[in-house]
């Protein structure tokens, strides 16, 4: 199967042992855009951002890749998953093959973390940051949460955690769940996804916490957007978020579960476009 048939495989690049599946598109002044997808079952680059990108590809280039234990990303041999060490060696490789020293980044959920991580050891490396219901701050692990991180192969499992996820459940329909199905049992989808986060989970999701005082020193202009009714990482984390980093703005969208750039499509774009957009305009001299 080539990117002719399915839209999710992209490019591919060597990377720390192993062949990373990304997008790369659209061009523009200034800072690219990487964009840090969650951690659900079925989960990529493109399924994540696919209404993301080419918005933002009008105005940026924009870096999708998927992260190593998803997607189309193969695995490492020996497979080993070390939070976060594994994927923040894999986007800085991406970044030094392809010649980048500087990004704005887009984190979901997983994502969110991973970029927090980026931006208290490598701060130089980055520019503005969004952070869409992320994780990275001390939360409990939760059944909603078990249920994603434990998820086997079936339509009905799927439709579970897709539930989960949406707070519009209309959103949740047999042709998306069997979409999202399919994707999971492709070849070593599943046994990688299961690798990632093995029991018992509550390490993991500590693993992923940065800690206030590093969270304090974080001098990036930082955009943290939540749904308000999100199940799986709750909304006190990013109004703790919003609480701690300085130069930080926090948007909350009611009605709004975990999947605030598919249920509020349009805002959340605008938002993060903009927010985005500001970094190319020079601050007025007073």
């Amino acid at each position: 199967m080539t990117h002719a048939t399915n839209p999710e495989i992209g490019k591919t690049l060597r990377t720390a042992g192993f062949e990373t599946n990304y997008h790369d598109v659209g061009s523009g002044p200034g800072s690219p855009v990487l964009l840090l997808h969650g951690s659900g079952a079925g989960v990529s680059a493109w399924a994540n951002w696919r209404g993301l990108i080419p918005v933002l590809a009008e105005n940026f280039r924009v870096i999708a890749p998927d992260l190593v234990g998803f997607g189309y990303t193969t695995l490492p041999d020996p497979v080993r998953f070390e939070i976060f060490d594994t994927w923040i060696d894999q986007i800085l490789a991406v970044l030094d093959e392809l010649g980048i020293e500087k990004v704005h980044v887009v984190g979901n959920s997983f994502g969110g973390g991973l970029a927090l991580h980026l931006a208290t050891r490598f701060p130089e490396r980055l520019d503005r940051i969004v952070l869409m219901g992320s994780g990275g701050v001390k939360i409990d692990f939760t059944p909603e949460l078990d249920a994603l991180w434990g998820y086997t192969p079936s339509v009905e499992n799927m439709k579970t955690i897709m539930d989960i996820m949406a707070y519009d459940r209309s959103l949740v329909t047999d042709e998306l769940a069997e979409l999202r199905y399919r994707a999971t049992i492709r070849p070593g989808a599943q046994e990688a996804f299961e690798q990632v986060f093995p029991e018992p989970r509550q390490r993991w999701l500590d693993a992923q916490i940065v800690a206030d005082e590093d969270l304090a020193k974080i001098e990036h202009e930082v955009l943290i957007l939540h749904g308000r009714e999100d199940r799986v990482v709750p909304l006190e984390a990013s109004q703790h978020l919003f609480d701690v980093i300085p130069n930080s703005q926090l948007h909350v969208f009611g009605k709004c579960g975990h999947w605030t750039q598919i249920e509020h499509a349009a805002r959340f774009q605008q938002l993060v476009d903009s927010f985005l957009g500001e970094a190319r305009v020079p601050e007025t001299v007073q």
